[in-house]
């Protein structure tokens, strides 16, 4: 059991029931999530001390998210509470050629206006094994932009291992704020994950690649991953390799680099697809998980891909499948059939 720690929003989650839309709809279902919390879940399902922190309201909505994780053994010890509101973003599930979509109404959460002093960052980091954030977190804003900073800097004086998710989200800023504020914290990294679109944007990176196409080979990505791992000292670059034939149908695999070697990892067929929001989180969960306890960097990979393929068969953010049940996947058992 490792002591990881992940750094985020938690933001409450209003979704039109089935596949209706925003327009059509009479009632949200509600649900909890956020990247880094996604993460948390996931780690905290394999076993882990998982601790997710962040700053919310000390009102009852709060507190529900709070509940949320803590139902799945996240421990939220170090969650500070204060501040106005929880950020509510709603979601609208395609399907077929009808894209999903979501509407963020995030601004002055209390994550994004906490100061410094809400956390003690060199006691979080002490003895913790691992330290995760997504490029969402800088996003939201500048004073949490440096909340990040200053997170990666203790994690860093605790030599703990410090994991990104580059996630770009360009309804909360644009790629030259981006590459002005991940590119510094860069340096702090040693597990970059992140697909084609965030690595250009985020950092600049662009594979040779017509994702659109439906082309993911590869080759496209090698020579970026190279450049990536010697610009930046990355000890692993990560990227999910996403063929969308639709917003119900994928093809979904992943592609790591230790600095020597790259390793592909098996193409899995999503389709349908039940809920894709968060299937990049239950990836970076399983990297992790992966790379604290798998002998190989491909053993690693092929448990986050599997964690991630499953995610998309599973309502709300959060990944809840169990070590057994990914392994089976790992395993070749994709029959969905009944286990009795």
């Amino acid at each position: 059991m490792k002591k990881i720690v992940t750094l985020g929003e938690i933001m409450l989650r209003l979704s039109t029931p089935g596949n209706s839309r925003f327009v059509q709809t009479d009632s949200f279902d509600v649900v909890y999530g956020g990247g880094e919390a996604n993460v948390a879940v996931s780690l905290a399902a394999y076993g882990h001390d998982a601790y997710f922190v962040t700053k919310l309201p000390s009102h009852e909505i709060g507190q529900s998210a709070v509940n949320a994780l803590r139902r799945y053994g996240v421990k939220t010890d170090y969650i500070a509470r204060g501040g106005e509101r929880v950020g509510i973003y709603y979601l609208e599930t395609g399907a077929s050629m009808r894209p999903s979509k979501v509407i963020y109404d995030r601004a002055h959460s209390s994550i994004s206006e906490a100061e410094p002093c809400d956390f003690d960052f060199d006691r979080i980091m002490e003895g913790a094994d691992w330290f995760h954030w997504s490029g969402i977190t800088p996003a939201i804003s500048d004073k949490a932009a440096e909340l990040t900073r200053l997170a990666c800097e203790a994690a860093k004086r605790h030599g703990v291992p410090v994991s990104v998710d580059l996630n770009f989200r360009k309804k909360l800023w644009s790629k030259e704020k981006a590459q002005s504020i991940m590119r510094p914290l860069m340096q702090y990294v040693d597990v970059c994950i992140g697909n084609e679109e965030d690595a250009e944007l985020c950092l600049g990176f662009k594979p040779d690649a017509d994702v659109e196409g439906g082309k993911t080979d590869a080759e496209g990505y090698k020579e970026i991953f190279r450049q990536m791992a010697k610009e930046f000292d990355f000890k692993y670059v990560i990227s999910t390799l996403r063929e969308s034939f639709s917003a119900s149908h994928n093809g979904w695999k992943a592609m790591i680099y230790n600095g020597e070697e790259f390793y592909e990892s098996r193409r899995y067929d999503i389709n349908p697809i039940v809920d894709r929001v968060g299937g990049g989180d239950a990836f970076s969960g399983g990297v992790i998980h992966g790379l604290l306890t798998k002998a190989t960097q491909g053993e690693a990979l092929e448990f986050a891909v599997a964690a991630s393929a499953l995610k998309h068969t599973i309502p709300g953010d959060f990944n809840m499948v169990t070590i057994a049940e990914v392994e089976a996947l790992c395993g070749g058992d994709a029959s969905g059939r009944v286990q009795r």
